[in-house]
């Protein structure tokens, strides 16, 4: 209460007044600890990044750090050196870089690479170059390398790959690539920010490839090369009895240096692709073909060895049996003729299975023939291996055709004519052989009656291709003898193959020292393609003709008749092998 005049009542009530001392002290208390709040809390964000980035991901910041300041160096291993079966290198690595563009490998020689890092260019590799000392000589065999495709990165065998790698493209590098490719070693490097190194922190060695020794003799390869250096298209092959490739030779050949040896490369004037290019736009020739093994040809008359031997070992004749020769066989408005008679006008007279392979006589070939059957014939034909891949260690082998009555009905939609059988029996009609093939069967002949698995690779364990009657030799010795015989005599004076009658060999070292060697022998003419087209001419032989040594076959495509062109080239190639 408080008192007051006489103008008022006595007493008066009043509000009490709050003081409001007590709540600016508390929000200046409030405001006093926010900011150390925030301090703190700040100060553990940051220690907590910091934990992160060092503790938690620090490996992985510590290995990006390390990236930007090291470099690792793929070192190519060089590739296994190919020998031939002497010890004699064919292939040689010689020093030289590779640059990767656009994911494209691009192999450089030296000079090229000396331009290009004066230039500044930085993206070089050191890396071993392949080189092939013989050139157009081994093109097929040997093969070459090049940068792996995306389609051969999809394949399993090839699964340790990468793109820009290289790989054997054909011949013996695709075949044994396992072998001899190498395994790269890596060198670790430090360098500063522009990329130059600045020290070496440690190295891998490469492993180099495995060596390996093939059955070639470079001797008989250069001699195979240059006898058929007229060749256009075509194909040799040598061998020895047991399966073991001595030569393999394919026309047009190149050189496969252009392949691995850079841009700088010089080429030989006598080699007939300058370029790529030209190797690769050439469909008609078709040079990256190997003929030897993957071209199929009609074999003509050293397909008549086969029949002769379905014949003998049918029992359907014998060394008795004998054809007169009539010079045409005629089956209504159809004539089949003997080449004698064609061209000559003039008969064989009686003639017996030895006559007939000496003389390459048709009419007796077409009646034996018929007395076999076709059906009897493939299937004997294909114990000797047509038909089938026999496996040499290359890629690209084809299997040819062996015909039947359901072949053709299926395939051509008509029947078997007896004039079917004509042309089967002499090696024309539907048959199809590699070259490959035809030195095969003249193997099992030389040998007595085996068929091995060709191959190039030294040292092989020699695999016999087992007939269908599971037994080993599926031609007995009289065939064998009979055979032999008419091969002999197709060689000498009387028989067909005329540059190989009284065959000798001059010693290389020795004066005078001509001496006689009997060669049993099969020659062949076959036509393909319309009248205007020249025949594919063949040859086929082993000598000595007992206890034979080697095997020679020669295929010249498109050329004429296998005495004049295959039989000259068979002849330099043995006087190479018995003139050592």
């Amino acid at each position: 209460m408080v008192k007051t005049g006489v103008a008022f009542p006595d007493y008066i009530s009043t509000e009490k007044f709050k003081r409001r001392g007590n709540n600016f002290g508390k929000n200046y208390s409030i405001r006093s600890y926010l900011m150390p709040l925030i301090l703190i809390a700040a100060i553990t964000l940051i220690f907590a990044r910091l934990f992160f980035l060092q503790v938690i991901k620090g490996s992985n910041y510590r290995n990006l750090s390390d990236a930007n300041r090291t470099k690792t160096i793929e070192i190519h291993a060089p590739r296994g050196i190919i020998f031939d079966r002497d010890g004699t290198p064919l292939v040689f690595n010689v020093p030289g870089f590779r640059q990767t563009l656009n994911d494209k490998t691009k192999l450089i020689g030296k000079n090229e690479a000396l331009k290009l890092i004066s230039q500044g260019k930085s993206n070089l590799e050191i890396d071993s170059l392949r080189n092939y000392p013989y050139k157009d000589a081994f093109s097929h065999v040997l093969g070459y390398i090049g940068q792996i495709s995306k389609e051969e990165l999809s394949q399993k065998e090839l699964a340790n790959y990468k793109g820009g790698d290289l790989i054997g493209k054909i011949g013996i590098e695709r075949e044994y690539e396992n072998k001899l490719r190498g395994i790269n070693g890596k060198e670790l490097v430090e360098i500063d920010n522009v990329g130059k190194i600045i020290r070496k922190l440690g190295q891998t060695d490469p492993l180099p490839g495995q060596n390996i020794t093939l059955t070639l003799d470079i001797g008989l390869q250069k001699a195979a090369f240059n006898a058929a250096k007229d060749i256009k298209k075509g194909a040799v092959i040598v061998s020895n009895p047991q399966g073991e490739i001595l030569a393999l030779l394919s026309k047009p050949s190149f050189d496969s240096n252009l392949f691995t040896m850079g841009e700088g490369y010089s080429m030989l004037e006598e080699s007939e692709y300058k370029d790529i290019s030209q190797i690769l736009l050439d469909s008609e020739n078709q040079p990256l073909l190997n003929r030897a093994i993957g071209g199929t040809y009609p074999p003509g008359s050293t397909f008549k060895l086969i029949t002769a031997a379905a014949g003998l070992e049918n029992k359907v004749i014998d060394e008795n049996f004998v054809v007169e020769d009539t010079g045409i066989l005629r089956i209504g408005d159809f004539s089949f003729g003997n080449w004698y008679f064609t061209h000559y006008g003039k008969l064989d007279g009686e003639v017996n299975v030895v006559k007939a392979i000496k003389r390459s006589n048709d009419i007796f070939f077409y009646k034996l023939a018929a007395l076999v059957r076709v059906d009897n014939l493939s299937k004997f034909a294909q114990k000797f291996g047509l038909g089938s891949k026999l496996g040499i260690d290359l890629t690209g082998e084809e299997k040819g055709v062996v015909p039947t009555e359901e072949w053709k009905k299926d395939k051509i939609g008509e029947n078997w004519y007896l004039g079917d059988t004509y042309h089967y029996g002499i090696g024309q009609g539907y048959l199809l052989t590699t070259p490959l093939q035809v030195n095969i069967w003249t193997q099992a002949i030389a040998n007595g009656g085996n068929i091995y698995k060709p191959h190039l690779l030294k040292n092989e364990k020699l695999i016999l291709r087992r007939a269908q009657d599971k037994s080993e030799k599926f031609l007995s010795e009289g065939t064998v003898d009979l055979i032999r015989q008419g091969m002999i005599e197709s060689c000498s004076t009387g028989g067909v193959a005329w540059p190989l009658f009284d065959f000798k060999y001059q010693k290389s070292n020795i004066k005078n020292s001509g001496e006689k060697i009997e060669i049993a022998c099969k020659t062949g003419t076959a036509e393909h393609g319309g009248k205007e087209s020249l025949p594919h001419a063949w040859i086929t032989l082993f000598a000595p003709a007992y206890d034979p040594q080697i095997v020679v076959t020669v295929l010249s495509e498109e050329s004429g008749e296998g005495s004049n062109i295959a039989a000259p080239i068979a002849k330099k190639i043995l006087e190479e092998w018995f003139g050592r």
